[in-house]
């Protein structure tokens, strides 16, 4: 995680037990008994500088309280077709874990399309996958290893990238800037697989823009990555789209149990069968408005901005160099 000195981390907890009740309470979906971690996470998101980092997690949990995000995983998407096709265009999935007990997630980023639901049923989702990763994946696997597991790996498949799959820039921004404000520093590494010549030449523009912490997270593996990340977990733990040449994200022989995409996969199962059963308990007390989950959701940094602009850019550039038809000229970022 980096070096973040005691002293910071004590002058953090101070300020934080300053705090109001219904902050505390929703600290404690938070941190998960892991405060040293979770204080050390706030403080490198802000580059330890204290002030900020207590400013960061004080906005953070007036966020969850204000968009009751302590009872996400209580409201189920439904009907279950209608999450199907959630799953089935917002490809992201666990795969397994590493051999030092981090969860690894995949994520199909080519492929997926965004077009099933309207954009609060994929905000939604994004952060009950979030919540049930901080809540009962870490925690099982703090467990299972003995020691404090609280951060992830996650695997991005650019299999089937092409410049339509921007179109969703303002979505994804919306969702990388919830992750950036409110689960800060939760991935470990991000490793990109299958990376068509696109992603290579946005990457070359837009890995300087980002903060050297970022760069240094990011690694991307020529091919499918398999021999790469078997060093560090085992073949059962590999993403679909890792485990031979020509397996992206599009193979449909991987679909069902085997694809950790699929909502028939174990942990899309378990995960609704957990949102469904906290539904049940929640309506035994009082009745839950079943709908789209509203959030609200800050403004993206200057900084995040940028970088989608940049990318939209670089991606009519390909697109005109190569005399592709598909242009994003009229895309607006961040309601620009």
């Amino acid at each position: 995680m980096g070096i973040v000195s005691q002293e910071a981390i004590k002058q953090f907890q101070a300020l934080i037990d300053q705090v109001d009740e219904p902050l505390k309470r929703t600290f404690q979906n938070v941190h998960q008994g892991y405060l040293v971690e979770t204080f050390g996470r706030f403080l490198k998101a802000r580059d330890s500088n204290v002030a900020k980092a207590h400013k960061m997690l004080v906005d953070c949990l007036n966020w969850r309280v204000q968009n009751d995000i302590d009872n996400i995983l209580a409201k189920p998407i439904v009907p279950t077709e209608l999450y199907r096709g959630v799953r089935d265009s917002q490809l992201i999935g666990l795969s397994g874990y590493s051999r030092e007990g981090l969860p690894v997630f995949a994520i199909g980023v080519g492929l997926s399309t965004f077009d099933k639901a309207s954009v609060h049923y994929y905000v939604q989702s994004h952060i009950q996958i979030n919540e049930y990763r901080d809540r009962v994946i870490l925690p099982s696997a703090s467990k299972k290893y003995g020691k404090p597991i609280t951060t992830c790996i996650k695997v991005l498949d650019m299999t089937g990238l092409k410049l339509s799959a921007l179109s969703q820039i303002k979505l994804l921004t919306t969702i990388s800037t919830i992750d950036d404000l409110n689960y800060p520093e939760k991935t470990n590494t991000y490793y990109i697989v299958n990376a068509p010549y696109i992603f290579s030449a946005c990457w070359k523009v837009v890995k300087p823009l980002l903060q050297e912490r970022t760069r240094k997270k990011v690694q991307v593996l020529s091919g499918c990555g398999r021999d790469e990340l078997l060093e560090i977990m085992d073949y059962a733990s590999l993403p679909h789209f890792c485990e031979g040449e020509g397996s992206g994200s599009s193979r449909n022989s991987q679909n069902g149990a085997d694809n950790c995409f699929s909502l028939d996969h174990h942990f899309h199962q378990q995960l609704y069968t957990h949102i469904r059963q906290q539904s049940l308990m929640k309506e035994s007390v009082q009745p839950i408005r079943h709908g789209s989950f509203h959030v609200d959701v800050p403004e993206a940094a200057a900084e995040r901005t940028h970088i989608a602009k940049t990318i939209v850019s670089e991606f009519n550039k390909f697109g005109n160099q190569n005399g592709l038809s598909e242009s994003l000229d009229g895309l607006k970022i961040n309601g620009d």
